[in-house]
This record gives structure tokens, sequence and C-alpha cells, in this order.
């Protein structure tokens, strides 16, 4: 599809693309697709609006964002030695600008321009490069501002309003001839300007002060302001239009000048390779496997705590959704870590739909079903899980703690945390470290740096007023997080992680599996009445355990601690003395020391001597001694008891306040059923109703197949055919405007489909469908009867059938329309 002259429009450029290049268009910019473009004429309109092309430019890297703005500051069009100049220079420095850089720009060139023209932002052949209208508009220097190259306006577009006398001052003070045409007297003062040998004899002459001032502003931003009677120096600049006015108290430096001063440099520090990341240390990949694995299996076990103690039923939600501040400091004290890691561990949770909202009146979080499901898969498979989640999760904890637009504060599982460039920030790190040899951690400020060229536009921010670059805050909290979750260790990218990324999760939990320690069935039992955990326990005896003594410390080996109100807890889930003994001596490599067994004996005698039940409540037992002793206590005060018989007292407080108070007094007391029963307290009843984990916010459209891409360029060509076909003069379609539907009569219409499905010729069709949305097609009738028409239709590619009465009219296509 070669063209014999220069493309005159960004259509027509579009329209000599072959098919592939018209699909890495689409690929490039999905946007673009929604909806399919009806012919190339709206793809290129859709390509040049601004909310494209911003997006466009928002996903280059800085070379290819350097060159388009090199173009934008170029004459329209420019040629491609113009171009290169602008990035290179006209070699009068060599300081900066050295001759190896210049020769990394031109080898780097080519392929910027070829992303510009890929993605529609340049348009014409090397002798003609065109940026795009609305790309020139957003990157080229105006009047009222300055472009991001820091050039201002050119002289012409610095002078179009000054009178004729203040420019003829200009020229003789420059030492040009006068001349009575403001356009001869512009194009003299450019012409200056750009003449190398002059414009260094004008600034000879020069005062030093005048100099430092063009210093100041050679490399943007161009602007000043000045007094109304300035000093020696800018009054000479001003006077030899190097500073040209904006207004009454603003000058600024034209765009010629500024290039001469820079050396015809467009870009101070341009960037045509990405920058390295570099190491800060190389380990041994066995010890970075090791290291990540035990953190990978810390991580599991941390969140598998925190939803433990959610069981019963977590934190009330807040009105305005999240975790209030005192909870989170609740769950961090809880986990022994900083309120921040916190917040990450519970966001985890969340996005791997472990943990939701309970929807009851009472809103509260609660485990959800899906952790139980969760909780029985091997260690490794539970990692995978989380890790997976964590990478395509949109959630951002680190902004817990800061604020929104409206100076609200960001809270743990808040409804604001969500930033859709989250998950390619952090797919695009663990890839840089992927780069690096195994065992390699590398300086985070490169990768911060690399990040920043490949993406040098995304300056996204949490608020108006917060200008910190959010992708990069976001590539820091993915460096600290990846630590966290066991993704790298030490802080380079383990080999399980390197599966994850390449095969997927199966492959993650095969080479996980051998660093993580087999879960052990045993526990070490000591005098002091703690129990030593050596390592990962067996699932059923964690449970049991955790219900029977309190963890006292964690690490390597988890260190157990039996108090008598553990060992409460225990019997209140229903266990007995008998269980209990026969429990420690099962799964104890040490014999069972004498204390422990005395503290269980002890608190089960006394468990359940007391029965609390609801009167509003009441306390019952068969030792009168025990109730008068309870009565006779003044901390029982607030209890608000009365005797209502010698084994009977009745409270005015609900049950469980009643229990609760009672503990804290010492005492074990049980609470019955309204049959007097003792009532059995299990952990792990209250779940929330089945829950999906929360989908993660995209950024923009989904990147498009190769199906829906090659359907959506036959259509584009299609409709294309049907909107530019040459067609015989018919008469009604001869008057229509380009573009327009053809329309003729009903009899026209029917005796024209007749005769081409008699023929086997095409026609081309205006047709409106039972949407009122208006197409055009060209099609091959085959076959016409009881008010339909069936034909081949070009732009589809296939068979349809057509209501005759929603064709608003009919052309014949010319001869060689089809050729």
């Amino acid at each position: 599809m070669g063209m014999t002259t220069p493309p005159r429009t960004l259509a027509e450029a579009l329209r000599a693309r072959d098919d592939e290049s018209l699909a890495g268009l689409l690929r490039a910019r999905p946007d673009l697709l929604n909806p399919v473009p009806g012919d190339i004429t709206q793809l290129a309109t859709r390509a040049g609006t601004r909310a494209s092309v911003v997006r466009a430019l928002e996903h280059l890297d800085r070379f290819a964002l350097q060159t388009a703005e090199a173009l934008a500051v170029a004459a329209d069009p420019a040629p491609y030695e113009t171009l290169l100049g602008l990035l290179t220079g006209d070699g009068r420095d060599d300081g900066e600008h050295r001759d190896d850089a210049g020769a990394a720009i031109a080898d780097a060139l080519p392929g910027a321009l070829a992303t510009l023209r890929e993605q529609a932002l340049v348009w014409g052949e090397d002798d003609r490069l065109r940026l795009v209208r609305t790309a020139r508009e957003i990157l080229a220097p105006s009047p009222q501002h300055a472009s991001p190259t820091g050039l201002g306006p050119t002289v012409a577009e610095a002078t179009s309003g000054m009178s004729p006398g203040r420019l003829q001052e200009i020229l003789a003070a420059a030492g040009l001839p006068a001349t009575h045409d403001p356009v001869s007297a512009v194009a003299s003062l450019s012409a200056l300007f750009t003449d190398r040998a002059r414009m260094g004899a004008l600034l000879d002459t020069a005062p030093a002060e005048a100099l430092s001032v063009l210093d100041r502003l050679v490399w943007g931003p161009p602007y000043g302001e000045v007094t109304p009677n300035p000093t020696p120096p800018v009054k000479w600049l001003r006077d030899h239009g190097l500073l040209l006015p904006v207004s009454t108290r603003t000058v600024v430096l034209p765009r010629e000048a500024a290039l001469h001063l820079r050396a015809g440099r467009a870009h101070r520090v341009p960037g045509p390779r990405p920058p390295a990341v570099e190491a800060v240390a190389e380990r041994d990949p066995q010890a970075v496997d090791s290291a990540a694995a035990g953190q990978a299996l810390l991580a599991v076990n941390t969140v598998e705590e925190l939803l433990k103690s959610w069981n019963g039923g977590g934190p009330a939600i807040l009105r305005a959704g999240g975790l209030s501040v005192r909870e989170l400091k609740k769950t961090a004290t809880a986990l022994e870590v900083p309120e921040q890691v916190a917040a990450f561990w519970v966001e985890l949770a969340y996005a791997a739909g472990l943990l939701a909202s309970d929807g009851e009146a009472d809103e509260r979080y609660a485990p959800t079903p899906a952790y139980d499901d969760w909780a029985e898969l091997p260690a490794q498979e539970r990692w995978t899980a989380l890790a997976t989640a964590w990478l395509a999760a949109t959630r951002t904890p680190g902004l817990v703690g800061g604020q929104d637009a409206k100076g609200r504060a960001l809270s743990a599982l808040g409804p604001e945390l969500d930033r859709s460039a989250a998950p390619e920030v952090r797919h695009r790190v663990l890839a840089l470290l992927a780069a690096l040899a195994p065992g390699t951690a590398p300086d985070p400020e490169t990768v911060l740096a690399r990040l920043r060229w490949e993406r040098p536009l995304r300056g996204a921010s949490v608020s108006p007023g917060d200008t910190t670059d959010l992708r990069s805050r976001v590539a820091l909290w993915t460096l600290n997080e990846s630590e966290l979750l066991g993704i790298t260790g030490r802080g380079a990218l383990a080999t399980h992680t390197r599966a994850l990324l390449d095969t997927g999760p199966a492959e993650a939990a095969a080479l996980l599996a051998p660093l993580i320690p087999e879960p052990l069935d045993h526990v070490l039992l000591q005098a002091d009445l703690t129990a030593v955990a050596p390592g990962p326990l067996e699932r059923p005896l964690a449970d049991m355990l955790s219900a029977l003594a309190d963890i006292e410390s964690k690490g390597g080996a988890t260190v157990y601690r039996f108090t008598p109100g553990s060992v409460r807890r225990a019997l209140d889930a229903g266990q007995s003395a008998a269980d209990l003994h026969a429990f420690l001596a099962a799964h104890s490599r040490t014999p069972v020391p004498q204390p422990l067994s005395y503290l269980i004996d002890d608190v089960a005698r006394r468990h359940g001597h007391l029965r609390i039940g609801a009167a509003s409540s009441y306390v019952r037992c068969d030792d009168e001694a025990v109730l008068n002793e309870i009565l006779a206590d003044k901390r029982s005060v607030t209890l608000r008891l009365r005797r209502l018989a010698p084994t009977a007292l009745a409270a005015q407080i609900d049950p469980a306040s009643l229990l609760e108070g009672l503990r804290e007094m010492g005492y074990a007391p049980a609470a019955e059923s309204a049959e007097g029963d003792v009532l059995i307290t299990r952990a792990g009843a209250r779940r929330t109703p089945p829950r999906t984990a929360p989908a993660p916010v995209p950024e923009g459209p989904p990147v498009p197949d190769a199906t829906l891409l090659g359907a959506a360029v036959r259509a584009i060509r299609a409709g294309d055919t049907a909107a530019t076909v040459v067609r015989k003069d018919a008469p009604e379609a001869s008057a229509a405007e380009p573009g327009a539907l053809p329309r003729t009569t009903s009899a026209e219409t029917l005796a024209t489909v007749q005769a081409a499905a008699m023929t086997g010729s095409a026609l081309w069709i205006g047709y409106v469908n039972a949407d009122g949305a208006a197409s055009q097609r060209v099609i091959a009738p085959v076959r016409v009867e009881g008010g339909f028409v069936t034909a081949y239709d070009h732009t589809a590619d296939e068979v349809r059938t057509y209501p005759l009465h929603r064709i608003t009219g009919v052309a014949e296509l010319a001869d060689d329309a089809t050729a």
C-alpha cells in the first residue's frame, strides 16, 4: 500500500500503512479502539484528540519525549537534519555536550522517531517531519508559557503586538538596516539571532552583567520581570531585542537567541540511553533464596495470625470506610510491627480476598470463607496466592496516614487507596531486578532513575498540591514490600520470584517448597511454663497450642507461655483437664513439667465453679462462701450484684460484662445456657458471606489481543473502503457531500440492488440500524426477496441480511473501484 506522493494529512499517512503497522498503533494506544473507528479518517481524528495525545505522551520514554519536544520547537515541517541538530547541537560547546554524546543521540534518534511514528504522534517522510497539531500545542512554547525544553516563543510570536516604531529602535540598536515593513523587520531580527557570526559579534559588545542575565534565562524559564526603570544590563538587552516585552513588567528571551546561547540544543541534558541499574552488593544466590524463603514463611504466618485475631469478628468499620487509627495501632501492637507495616499486611489480606466486611448492621471486618480454604493449603501455595494478589493489586498501603485531595486522612482499607499505576510499577521494578545477575541487590536510586527515564511525564501525585512523583514512591514501596513478602531476599530477587514472573505460581511454589521447613508435630515443654516450637507446626497442633498458650516471642523458634488465662481459654473452648494433659503428653518431646500439670489442674478445678446466666444476668455457685467473698470484694461494686438465694446472685449488667468482670477479679466463671448447660466458645466461628477479592482499578483500557486487533484492522479497512470508494454518479448520490450517506428513492434502491444481484457487482450503500446509527457499507447483493437483501458485506467481511427500508440509498461503484 505504498504511496507515490508524500501524505498531506495524518489520515493519508495512516491509510498508507500496512495492517501490521495499524495493529501496532492500536496496540500502543488502545484507547483508540473504544469504540472501533469506522474508517481511517475517524482513526486519525481520534488519534489527534487532546486526551488521547496526552495519554500517548505520558507513555513515552525520556528520549522519545525529548524528540517530540524538539520537533515542537522546530519549524513545521522539519527535516531530519534539523531535528538531529536540535538534539545534538551545532558543536560549538565541547564541555557538557561531547562528541560521544552526539554519536549516542544519532544512534538512538531513528528508534525514537520510529516510536513516535508508530504511535501516530509524528508523520511524514524524513524531509518533512510533522508533529501532530495537538502534541505541538501541548509541547510547543507560546507567548503565554514556555515549553518543557525551557524555550520561549519565536521572535515573530513575541513581537506580534509590537509597534513598528519599537521594531525600528531594536533594528537600529542591533545595527540592522531600517525597514518600514514589520514582516521584514521581524525576519531581519530573526536572521541576526540565527547567524552564528553576527550573533557572536553582538554578544561581544554586551556588558558582562547582561551576559549574566542571559545565563539565568537561557535554560528556562525564559521569562523575567522588569521594573519601570530597568538596570543598565537589562536595558541593553531590551534595546537590542535580546529581551522582548510580553507585558509592561515581563520580558522574554526569544527562542532563536536562546538556541544560539545553547549552541543549538533544545535540551540541556539529552537522554538517548536509559540509565543502567547499578548493584550495591553481590550475594550468594543460595543465601538470597534462603533469606527470601524465611521471609515468605513469616509473611504467611503473619497474615494467618492477623486473621486468627479477627476470627470472632474484627474491628468496626469507619462510617467513611476503612480502619480507624486506634484499631490500626492495636493491630500493629498485636503483630509487633510498625503501623505502616501493619497497614501493608491488612491491605494484603484484603487484596487476596481473605478479609472483608461482614455486611452486618454493626459492620465489622472478618475473615472470608476463602480464608479457610487458603489456610488448608501448603505454605508455599499460600505464599504464591499472596504474592500474586500483591502483584495485581492497585491498593497502595504506603499512602496510609497521608491525605487525599480534600485534606482527609487516608485510612487502611479505606476507599481512596487505589492507584491504577501501582501494578505496572511493581512489575517494572521486578523486571529490572530480574535483568540483573542472580544474587545482585540493586541501588534503589538507580532503579528510580531508570523508571523516571522510562516514564518522565508520569508525575501523578496524591493531591494537587503534592508534586512528589507517585511512581517513584510506589517503586520505593515495592522494594520495601518485596523484602517483607519474600519476593526478594537481602535486596536481591529470589529464584522462586523469577519463576513466578516467568512461568506462574505452580513453578514458583515448586521451587519454594524445598526451602520451607516441614511442619513439626511436636514442641519442647520447659519447667518455666513455656513451650518452644523449633519450627513451623502442623495446623491442628498450632491451632490447639494457640488456644492453650500465649505467644511470647517469634522468630526461627516460637516461644509459647502457659498462663491461667490461656488455660481457661482452652477450657472455655470445650477441652477438659484430661484432654489437655493428653495433648501435651502426646506432642512434647520432653516430659510434661510438674508446674504445668499443677496449673492445668488448678484452673480446671475452679473453672465452671461459678455459673453466669441471663437474668439480666446472674451468678450461681454451690459454695456459699465463694459468693460471700465476691460480695465482700470492693471490686464487685461496679457489677451491681445482689443476693437472690444462698447459692445465686443477680447482676444488672449483661452476662458478657459479668464474665469479664469476675475474670478480672481472679475467678474462673463459665457461661451457661438457659437449660443450665455450660456454653462452649470456639474461635473461628465468625465469617463473612462469600466475598470476591477486590478488583484492581485498571489504568486505561486493556491492551487488546491479536484476535481483536486483527478484527479491528479489518473493520477499519473495510469502513475506509466504503467511505472512499469511487462510485458512479447516481441521481441523488452524486450531489451528496463527501462522507454523507447516499440518498435514493425506494424504487431506485430496489431496482439497483436487484440489478447488482443479477450481475454480481458491488454497491455502496447507506444503512441505519435499529439503534439509529448510520454507516456506509460496500456490499455484493446475492438475493433480494421479502423486503430484504442478502449480500456479502465487505465492511464486516461476512454475509449479512439487510432490510431494504433501512437502506438510505445506493450507488454503483466505478469499474476500477474494486480492482
